[in-house]
């Protein structure tokens, strides 16, 4: 964990921001929150309810703005592959305990859209249509639903295939796209879809404490899966891989290409060949990473806003000795690794909507949301023919997450007008989704 020697201790530090942030003035990024109402005083019996966190405040520790965009405890934005925003950017959907809501990130008015459990897939980059599932009766049959997130109107689109997920919409909104598990073999409720999706707590998402021994559980189980596609008008189903004893998962269409479905082979990223795209018609199924060391790693995949760009991590070897943010386009095949040091690692990290800025969101050992920027190496007539394009990232810390629990891992993302990064936190107690400042804050 990243120290600073300051003349206060941290919790010091911390009493002082928490007292001044009451009369910090709110951001213009958001219209000012009305006071709450006090609570009646509990009884002896009652355990009272940990406080409401401030609205906004300035990190102590690095002079950037952060703002509380969700006021329901358990409010979490979204995965941080997936799109969020609407195409003018003034809306974000999130997830509460309660179902789906809306929040507008200029004024912060926020309106449930959908109530009771629904687990959210995206926001297409073109509509404000926001994909969804529910389930069925039947724990292992789910349907697929959309709803506007401007008018609020929702729609049933298909019944989905019995232990079926999914995950992925493409850009004209016609194919989405998933995977079930055939037959009845299971994994012991490791991702094997006999478990429900839990969280840690009422409030609380988070991985499973024990995940890893969960991920290599489900992975030796080999069981037979299908990726498939579904006509969101008809509801055909149409098998891109069937039978395939690998995990298949993370699949996520270009945001531009409605044809171009990227996924992953999912497991301990040394044990598989993780990163792969295939057509919608089943034809060009390829590995995007080969590599070429023992105990080298890549994954956490995902698109670029061009829909051409597939970015990932990568680290040689395991452990974070020398990483990268790689990308590969895969219509000129260039290659692009830009170089970060180990006091830079991150759980995940994202790339801006004009590819020029990185954001990262810290982990165990270097708990902080780091804005990334890229520097490209020189080539002074390097010879040789399909080389990487070499280049490094030099971080901004922007917001201190040493009271973050990284089992809830907080996914950031930039808002469309790359003003804000949005993550989700659970560093007051309960989940909130916070907006940090990407500018330093006028003194």
């Amino acid at each position: 964990m990243t120290s600073q020697t300051t003349p206060l201790s941290k919790s010091s530090r911390r009493a002082l921001a928490a007292l001044l942030l009451a009369l910090a003035p709110l951001s213009a990024f958001a219209a000012d929150t009305p006071a709450a109402t006090p609570s009646p005083a509990p009884s002896a019996a009652a355990t009272p309810a940990p406080p409401e966190p401030p609205t906004t405040w300035i990190d102590p520790d690095t002079g950037h703005r952060v703002i509380r965009l969700t006021r329901e405890p358990g409010s979490d934005s979204f995965y941080f592959n997936y799109n969020a925003y609407t195409p003018d950017g003034k809306w974000m959907a999130y997830t509460t305990p309660n179902g789906i809501s809306v929040v507008n990130l200029e004024t912060r008015e926020a309106k449930q859209l959908v109530s009771g459990p629904a687990r959210t897939i995206t926001v297409v980059h073109n509509t404000p249509n926001l994909y969804y599932s529910v389930p069925s009766a039947d724990r292992l049959h789910s349907q697929l639903w959309r709803v506007n997130l401007y008018t609020g109107k929702t729609e049933k689109l298909v019944d989905l295939p019995r232990r079926s997920s999914v995950v992925a919409i493409n850009s004209n909104e016609t194919l989405g796209a998933g995977t079930f598990i055939e037959g009845n073999r299971s994994a012991g409720g490791a991702y094997d879809g006999t478990s429900p999706y839990g969280r840690m707590s009422s409030t609380n998402l988070g991985e499973p404490a024990n995940k890893g021994a969960m991920m290599a559980r489900r992975l030796a189980a080999k069981l037979p899966m299908t990726l498939f596609t579904v006509d969101l008008r008809t509801g055909k189903i149409n098998p891109l891989i069937q039978h395939s004893t690998d995990w298949l998962n993370h699949l996520q269409f270009s945001p531009t290409d409605p044809t171009l479905l990227l996924y992953c082979h999912e497991g301990a990223w040394q044990m598989v060949n993780r990163i792969w795209t295939i057509r919608t018609d089943g034809s060009q199924n390829q590995l995007i990473h080969k590599r070429i060391m023992a105990m080298e790693i890549a994954g956490h995949e995902w698109w670029g806003a061009d829909g051409d760009t597939v970015f990932y991590q990568l680290h040689y070897p395991e452990g974070g000795r020398i990483s990268f943010i790689a990308s590969y386009n895969v219509k000129t095949h260039q290659r692009v690794w830009l170089q970060y040091s180990a006091d830079q690692s991150s759980i995940h990290c994202n790339s801006s909507p004009d590819g020029t800025l990185f954001c990262g969101d810290g982990d165990d050992h270097d708990p902080w949301i780091n804005l990334l920027r890229p520097t490209f190496v020189r080539d002074h007539g390097t010879i040789g023919n399909d080389l990487v394009k070499p280049g490094y990232l030099d971080a901004e810390r922007l917001v201190n997450m040493s009271k973050q629990n990284y089992r809830l891992e907080p996914n950031p993302s930039f808002t469309p007008d790359m003003k804000y990064i949005v993550f989700r936190s659970n560093m007051f107690g309960p989940d909130y989704a916070f907006a940090v400042e990407v500018a330093k804050a006028a003194p």
